[in-house]
């Protein structure tokens, strides 16, 4: 079995300050010709916060709460942190890491389901990162797929039940809907993550909506729906868009909703923008009171969470059995799986995580 010298948490990156945003920007859309005008359009987003994406300090605090479940487990890995798109950026964290004679690292990636841009992408910048290091570079080995692990759903879950019991009571019955929304992508590249029919991440985040939703209980009706699209308008995203599913259930006479953050783990700035912002004023113009729940975070379960998936791989024990007794099978690429196809994924590229 594997003998680990250091943890690595991965993770987007995101900028500390407003003159940190435009060259965030422009590191996460290299080579892919978009207008400047354009970033000058999402970096709004950015600077009606002061300039500062949640995300770098969510993953100070995720870092030091994990060194410190460690501890207490009695696992002696240090941790190290590393971005794709900021400082730290991750070729700088694993050179640190070669400096300093780590030979083997196991690694958590700020991801739970499988596609290009949430699995293969990482996969890729750490290989280029260990090239950039050279021959001194420490393997590194990803932590598997987490999205139907109990670690996972429970938080979701929890945070979703105390959402639903912030709306007014007399909205808050069974037939609240859960909206569950994830980051679409270009339906080419949903499907070339592999099967089941359409892909491993859309099959993945109905599965983890599945379980948050029997978790919780009550007969809520849910459904997956997307956000952040931000492709040409002729090329097939996934779907349907959270507002537009906020319109439907309008018409359909709902009166409130919970929207689930299904696909994320920490409150950045696709969530605090798209969903609390964008999605909020879309409710308000349709009549809904709207309630969101938060993303898994710090919570210590999730923590945990990531305790138990180094151990696994440690240890080379079977997998956490999701919440219903199915045992997940281990992460397998199949040949060609997450194609980084310019076809698949458009010029215009997913909407800036951070």
């Amino acid at each position: 079995m594997p003998d680990y010298d250091a943890f690595l948490l991965v993770s987007f990156g995101g900028p500390e300050g407003p003159d940190d945003v435009m060259p965030f920007l422009e590191n996460v859309t290299r080579g892919r010709g978009i207008p400047r005008e354009r970033l000058a359009a999402v970096a709004e987003h950015y600077y009606a916060v002061g300039g500062v994406s949640p995300i770098n300090q969510q993953c100070r605090d995720l870092a030091a709460a994990i060194g410190k479940d460690f501890a207490a487990s009695g696992l002696d890995l240090p941790v190290y942190w590393g971005n794709r798109n900021w400082a730290p950026y991750l070729t700088d964290t694993v050179a640190q890491l070669a400096a300093a004679g780590v030979g083997r690292v196991v690694a958590f990636v700020t991801s739970a389901y499988g596609s290009y841009s949430s699995c293969r992408q990482y996969l890729d910048d750490i290989a280029a990162a260990c090239a950039a290091a050279g021959p001194g570079a420490p393997r590194i080995d990803k932590l598997r797929h987490f999205f139907n692990h109990p670690g996972f759903i429970e938080p979701l879950a929890e945070h979703t039940t105390a959402a639903i019991e912030s709306l007014p009571a007399d909205v808050r019955g069974g037939d609240v809907p859960l909206v569950f929304t994830a980051h679409s992508v270009p339906e080419a590249m949903a499907a070339s993550s592999g099967p089941p029919p359409g892909g491993l991440y859309q099959a993945q985040l109905a599965e983890a909506s599945r379980l948050v939703a029997e978790q919780v209980g009550g007969g809520h009706p849910w459904r997956l729906v997307y956000q952040s699209r931000s492709g040409p308008p002729a090329q097939p995203w996934l779907g349907p868009d959270v507002c537009d599913h906020l319109a439907d259930l309008a018409r359909s006479g709902a009166r409130a909703a919970v929207l689930v953050p299904v696909g994320f783990v920490s409150d950045h700035m696709e969530v605090v923008h798209d969903l609390d912002v964008e999605a909020a004023q879309a409710a308000e113009r349709l009549g809904i009171r709207l309630a969101r729940a938060a993303t898994p975070g710090i919570h210590p379960r999730f923590v945990s969470m990531i305790t138990e998936l180094v151990r696994e791989q440690i240890d080379g024990s079977v997998p956490q059995a999701a919440l219903g007794g199915r045992t997940p099978p281990r992460d397998i690429c199949h040949h060609g799986c997450c194609a980084a196809d310019p076809a698949a994924t458009g010029r215009g590229g997913p909407r800036v995580i951070g």
